[in-house]
């Protein structure tokens, strides 16, 4: 399967990898992407339900290379 997957980091992750993951999928800083999901969770709650859908969700990198 050619193209870009999503799916969680092992190496530099805080919890369950999943904001490193989404970081390497859009080319980008993983502190931008927990920062953002940090204000998302505060602000509105869905944030946090949406991170554990996605920590379950969201294979380990050994398993997608």
């Amino acid at each position: 399967m050619a193209g870009k997957r999503i799916y969680k980091v092992e190496d530099n992750k805080k919890i369950f990898g999943v904001c490193g993951g989404v970081a390497e999928y859009f080319g980008i800083d993983p502190t931008i992407v927990r920062v953002v999901w940090a204000v998302l969770c505060f602000a509105y709650g869905f944030a946090l339900i949406a991170y554990l859908i996605c920590a379950v969700a969201f294979p380990d990198k050994s398993e997608v290379i």
